[in-house]
């Protein structure tokens, strides 16, 4: 039990540390910026006049090119003017050289993806240029952690990458459009100061980029199943140690009163059976706290990396580890203690018998007239638990901590499918979504639209300010078209009215809005800013904005620009306006990637809650036994058959059990709220949890339970009648 508490809590938040710890010693490495300034062009004088309030500053000029290869991949081009602030993590090749205007330093998943080496050449075409360069380096950004792929939830590495350039590589005259600072006062006091100083586009603080959020949000999630899972995990094996120690301290009693008549000090033997909870609990803890850092972090390691990218994954550590552990030994130790203590009191004679039956006096329902209705069996059970409070107690604490462990694990299963069906189900209709390349001749458009008898639509992301608050989402124009579905938070149809701007449901709590509240956007790289009013609000599961019609856009001022074709075939046709096509199929398989880590941790929690279940219920089944050794011999003495104990005992674990489930239920419904809301702002979802899970959870808690009894059925066929019936007297 020691072991199984240590291995969950150690392996389970290893494997959050080292996410954090990596990742900072990245950022640090690496010289992550705290801000970046987008804006047509910065100057020298743009640049002097923010270097007199930030710390550092870098220039580049990013741009969008293709790479000239096969099915011709998006290519994000930074050209850098010194390469000091966010800098390239060379892998392989040289490091990052500013004045180097013949080389470039590409993606190493891109790389990977397209087997690209060092020393190979590359072209690029971007702005009706074309510029080829050698492979100088292969490696890693801090900025690129996480990459969006425009046709699915997670990264296509061979579709999509960046490149490092010196800024001398640029073709043509260079205007920087992007400045990274870094600086030492908060976030707000930086933009006000930046407000003072100059123009500018926008502006993007730390922990609002989207690589930065999205592990951040990722390594939220890990966290907070590591507050619930191992926390329960540690409770429910300190609890069982409780049990064990106080049953083999009882069942020695009459061996503890020898060695006292033989002069053994009350000190030696509470020393010999401290040992016993010593010793063993410090090996299981040691080994635990070897083996789970080794083992569970392996297990979500290569889900994680087919999302993220960083130069080195490893587990972490924190001395809470040991803390826990040495607390574990110490509590048990300690327990152990105040047992032996309470019999070291007693003088031998006394200690040599068995320990007398606990006493109750007569309860409410005992002095009713219901009472003498009842069966013998459960006014037996009644009275044996009222006279062992601490042993029911226990049970029902062991059993309720393991039943949230399964309803919290298979809830998350049951909430993230439901995600799933709502959003692939119920909103999307469509059989593929062909994106739409930048330069796509309109002609060619009209082309795409007429033989896949699709829909337009225009996906952008926008930076939205509503009540001192701002956030970057997505903005979805499209036309009224049965290829996508608009829901409410109950997932019912609903329907979008024209000139109505809608906002989904997470954006208006998050932004504290209701229909008719305005809101200012604009979309990102321009700097256009509109004011809407919110007309309606919808529920989106995936993705958070506001959705609107093409009119409704143009009538903010603003032109309709399809990014994408919905259409209900299968498109295979390869035009240069279609940069890629998905099918609903590769997006349902994206989102199965996407949640992988999510559901190893749900398989993990839920073997070791099967294991702890197991264990909790045997053990407390022994103490029970132990316990009631005196009584069932005296049942046996008066002609009560075996099979008829036994169904004493196994109606007693059911009644446990039954407590424990149902006060389990909505523990572990609340440890699964906590776990999905820390999944991040882009998700919105439900609370579920199926029937057919809850039932599941019973059928295992109480499979567990039944066949723990059954285990009992030796011993009480070899019951030592002498022994258990000795006078207490």
């Amino acid at each position: 039990m020691a072991f199984i508490g240590i291995f969950a809590y150690s392996g389970i938040y290893s494997e959050y540390y080292g996410l954090v710890q990596t990742s900072d010693e990245y950022y640090m490495d690496t010289n992550m910026a705290d801000g970046w300034i987008d804006n047509d062009n910065f100057d020298d004088l743009a640049v002097q006049k923010v270097n007199e309030f930030a710390t550092q500053t870098d220039r580049q000029e990013v741009v969008q090119s293709v790479a000239d290869l096969e099915g011709k991949p998006d290519i994000t081009l930074h050209f850098i003017e010194k390469g000091t602030i966010s800098k390239f993590y060379t892998t392989d090749g040289e490091d990052f050289d500013a004045s180097d205007d013949s080389g470039v330093w590409i993606d190493q998943r891109f790389a990977d993806a397209r087997d690209l080496h060092v020393g190979d050449k590359i072209t690029f075409e971007f702005d009706n240029s074309t510029i080829k360069k050698e492979i100088k380096g292969i490696g890693y950004s801090p900025e690129y952690i996480y990459e969006t792929s425009p046709s699915s939830l997670t990264p296509d590495f061979s579709e999509l990458g960046f490149a490092y350039l010196s800024y001398k590589a640029y073709p043509e005259d260079l205007e920087y459009n992007k400045l990274l600072v870094k600086y030492e006062c908060s976030d707000n006091d930086f933009k006000e100061k930046l407000d003072d100083a100059i123009d500018y586009l926008s502006f993007t603080k730390k922990e609002d980029h989207l690589s930065v959020s999205k592990f951040a949000n990722e390594m939220a999630q890990h966290k907070m199943i590591g507050d619930v899972f191992p926390i329960v995990f540690i409770l429910v094996t300190f609890l069982t140690l409780l049990t064990t120690m106080t049953r083999i301290v009882t069942h020695q009693r009459t061996q503890i009163g020898i060695l006292k008549a033989v002069g053994f000090k009350d000190s030696t033997i509470i020393l010999h059976y401290l040992s016993y909870a010593f010793f063993p609990v410090l090996l299981g803890a040691v080994l635990g706290l070897v083996t789970g850092p080794m083992i569970i972090p392996q297990m979500f390691y290569p889900t994680m990396t087919t999302m993220y990218s960083m130069p080195v994954w490893h587990p972490g550590f924190d001395m809470s580890f040991v803390y826990i552990a040495i607390l574990l030994v110490v509590l048990s130790v300690f327990v152990t203690y105040l047992t032996c203590r309470r019999i070291s009191k007693e003088n031998p004679a006394n200690t040599m018998r068995p320990k007398a039956p606990n006493i109750s006096s007569k309860s409410f329902i005992e002095k009713s007239k219901l009472w003498n209705r009842l069966s013998f069996n459960f006014r037996w059970n009644v009275r044996d638990a009222r006279a062992n409070k601490f042993r029911a107690f226990m049970a029902i604490v062991g059993v309720m901590g393991c039943v949230a462990l399964l309803i919290a694990a298979f809830g998350m299963n049951d909430s993230l499918n439901e995600l799933k069906s709502w959003e692939y189900d119920d909103i999307s209709h469509f059989e593929s979504k062909i994106q739409l390349s930048n330069e796509a001749n309109p002609m060619e458009l009209y082309y795409i639209l007429n033989e896949s008898n699709g829909s337009f639509i225009m996906q952008q992301s926008i930076e939205i300010k509503a009540n001192d608050m701002e956030d970057t989402v997505t903005l979805l124009a499209s036309n009224n078209t049965d290829l996508i579905s608009y829901t409410d938070s109950n997932r019912n149809q609903i329907d979008i009215d024209e000139g109505d701007v809608s906002i989904s449901t997470k954006l208006a709590e998050k932004f504290n809005l209701t229909r008719g509240d305005k809101i200012r956007w604009h979309i990102v790289g321009s700097d256009e800013w509109v004011t809407s009013k919110i007309g309606q609000i919808h529920a989106e599961p995936i993705s958070q904005g506001l959705i609107m019609s093409p009119d409704t856009l143009e009538d903010q001022g603003l032109n309709f620009t399809p990014t994408n074709i919905l259409t209900d075939e299968k498109y295979g046709e390869n035009l240069d306006s279609i940069k890629s096509v998905t099918t609903i199929e590769k997006m349902k398989e994206s989102w199965d990637t996407m949640t992988t880590s999510v559901m190893m941790m749900v398989s993990v929690v839920t073997v070791v809650a099967v294991v702890l279940a197991g264990l909790v219920l045997y053990n407390l089944g022994i103490l029970s036994f132990t316990e009631m050794e005196r009584e069932i011999a005296t049942l046996k003495v008066l002609g009560f058959k075996t099979n008829v104990l036994r169904k004493l005992l196994l109606t007693q674990n059911i009644i446990f059990t039954f407590i424990g489930f149902i006060l389990g239920i909505p523990l572990g419904f609340y440890f699964m709220t906590l776990m999905m809301d820390a999944a991040g702002e882009s998700l919105y979802y439900i609370p579920t949890l199926t029937w057919g899970n809850i039932l599941l959870c019973a059928a295992i808690t109480f499979a567990i339970s039944i066949g723990v009894n059954l285990l009992f059925s030796d011993k009480i066929k070899n019951l030592d009648m002498v022994e258990a019936l000795k006078d207490v007297d």
